[in-house]
């Protein structure tokens, strides 16, 4: 099922209404979706790449604007409309393990690292922000930082190198930004264990 719902997503980018899409796409990841905006943004980019800003600042406003939709649904309707959500893609128990453990500062990490580079999902924290009560306007703050710089440095790779980046891009990028991920993490820990 995944797989075809990838297809499906990739075909988006050669249609006229493929910047409408792009921004469909980029919300709902945001909020509920299972596959990732960089799937309909990168060849977008590749085949207009005089547009890779333009698609960038489109993706940029719509995940930050579904990033709302996931802290709100969490907020105000995680019994109701989140948790069947979480339950369906069988994620459910990790979010409730990670509700129950998290402080506020880790939180504040994890709005980066999800923005940047899916770690964890960033589903997971929209509505896990929405559920800690995480202000709103620190939480727009971080998306529009977190996934600017996702979705910005993507375009600058396409628009520099176009092509022969695409594998790179698709392959290793998001094992670098997991790296860049995982390297905020631990300063963040160093950090704590100094301080405390």
């Amino acid at each position: 099922m995944l797989r075809k719902l990838y297809d499906w997503t990739l075909s988006l980018a050669g249609r006229k209404a493929a910047e409408a899409w792009l921004a469909l796409i980029a919300f709902v990841e945001s909020s509920v979706f299972l596959v990732p905006a960089d799937v309909l943004f990168l060849p977008m980019a590749l085949a207009r790449p005089e547009r890779a800003y333009r698609y960038a600042f489109v993706a940029t406003v719509a995940s930050v604007a579904g990033g709302i939709a996931g802290w709100m649904l969490g907020y105000y309707a995680y019994e109701a409309v989140a948790k069947p959500v979480l339950e369906f893609y069988g994620k459910l128990e990790a979010f409730e393990q990670l509700k129950s453990h998290v402080t506020e500062g880790q939180l504040n990490l994890l709005l980066v690292t999800s923005g940047l580079a899916h770690l964890p999902p960033i589903k997971i924290v929209t509505i896990l922000a929405g559920v800690a009560h995480i202000k709103l306007w620190h939480f727009v703050l971080s998306a529009i930082v977190a996934r600017g710089l996702r979705f910005y440095l993507l375009a600058f790779l396409l628009r520099r190198y176009g092509e022969p980046i695409q594998a790179f891009v698709e392959k290793r990028l998001g094992l670098i930004l997991g790296a860049v991920a995982i390297g905020l993490i631990v300063l963040y820990v160093a950090y704590h264990l100094l301080a405390g």
